[in-house]
């Protein structure tokens, strides 16, 4: 999305280097011809890219008579459908940060106790995909137990030169190992249907391979319909659609690569579906980006306690929000957002899994580590070491 507002003799073109992402694009531009804002174009013509997935920074192609003079970095807004603007007000936010309900629990053993914890996977035991209700059989082959290596470095991940050992990471001894293969399997993961609630507030920990390039898709909640049936399912795909309202609304934390412009795998952010949702360029609706700024590359072979948060709008106002921490430090919390039309329509599946294509990842293999996961309807926080 781009707007041009006249100043003067200067047009200052204001640019989103994606939908719903918090790093905006101030470009100035002088120009010597006092042409109409309406044939702006016929002047500096817009060329837009790419032609799909999330939306790319527009880049103009000035005649001679324009002169470039500043390009501006900001963490300002995300920008929703038909200009609704929504901030990161982890400022003023009051959600917690932290310890959480997870810190009476040594390493998660028996956190699944808590009144508020809808589900709790540590993958010590059991089969593979015991405790989950759907996982594809043509992608067994990317899932397995692998250890949790309880020593390994720990660098701080927001950004400062702190190093140091953890000595017992709170993932235990065992956790489960996501293999995506180019051109095999393309990766794999889990998928639970789970008990609805106001909140859903969903922890894991995950760690990702030295080796491991950049993540196409990673850890979802959808909203469904309902638990049985084909009301189940509707939350299901629709990628490049928008949903309705009343069928489906989904939100995913992952890793973003900027279009491989920062090391892989990229920075957290938020990637959304919902009825509100901005259009993209090329007239479809990928998912938009929730992207707090500043915030650190993510940083390979280190367990990392991921969290993130849902409130569902009451139907027909705009009052939901979404927030994520990481290591139990809150980076993004959004308000405002009117995810559905229908008190029918509740988030109540989740799926885990690593998911990767050949746009950007170039790595034959890609493996990832999950641990620890928990559904709950109040904050979770980090696992207090064993």
């Amino acid at each position: 999305m781009k707007w041009f507002v006249p100043v003067e003799s200067k047009l200052v073109v204001v640019s989103l280097k994606n939908p719903c992402s918090s790093v905006v694009v101030i470009e100035s531009f002088l120009c010597f011809s006092a042409a109409p804002l309406e044939n702006f174009n016929a002047h500096c013509p817009v060329l837009v890219g790419p032609p799909s997935g999330r939306t790319s920074n527009m880049k103009l192609y000035p005649k001679p008579f324009l002169l470039v003079t500043i390009l501006i970095l900001r963490p300002l807004l995300a920008i929703g459908a038909e200009g609704d603007a929504f901030t990161n007000t982890i400022a003023h936010s009051t959600l917690p940060q932290g310890p959480g309900l997870a810190a009476g629990f040594k390493a998660d053993s028996g956190i699944y106790t808590h009144s508020a914890v809808i589900f709790a996977d540590d993958f010590e035991s059991g089969e593979l995909g015991a405790r989950w209700d759907e996982h594809s059989p043509a992608k067994e082959k990317a899932l397995s137990f692998a250890p949790a290596m309880d020593e390994i470095p720990n660098n701080d991940s927001h950004g400062t030169d702190d190093f140091h050992v953890v000595p017992s990471i709170p993932c235990g001894r065992r956790c489960l190992r996501v293999e995506a293969r180019l051109g095999e399997n393309q990766g794999g993961g889990l998928t639970k249907w789970f008990q609805p609630a106001e909140r859903v507030f969903v922890r894991f920990y995950v760690r990702f391979d030295p080796a491991c390039d950049y993540v196409h898709h990673f850890v979802t909640v959808r909203a469904n319909k309902g638990l049985r049936g084909g009301d189940k399912w509707s939350g299901f795909g629709g990628a490049g659609e928008r949903p309705v309202g009343d069928e489906r609304f989904s939100t995913a934390l992952e890793p973003w690569g900027n279009w491989a412009r920062w090391p892989a795998p990229g920075k957290w952010n938020f990637y959304s579906y919902w009825h509100q949702m901005q259009v993209s360029p090329d007239g479809k609706y990928w998912g938009n980006s929730f992207l707090p700024e500043p915030q650190a590359v993510i940083l390979k072979d280190r367990w990392i306690c991921a969290e993130f948060m849902l409130k569902h709008n009451t139907p027909g106002q705009s009052d939901g929000e979404q927030a994520f921490w990481i290591d139990g430090r809150l980076l993004g919390h959004w308000r405002g957002i009117n995810w559905r039309k229908t008190e029918f329509l509740k988030a109540n599946a989740l799926t885990l899994e690593s998911y990767v294509t050949d746009r950007w990842t170039k790595n034959t293999t890609n493996v990832v580590y999950f641990d620890n996961v928990v559904i709950a309807r109040e904050y979770i926080g980090p696992a207090p070491r064993s």
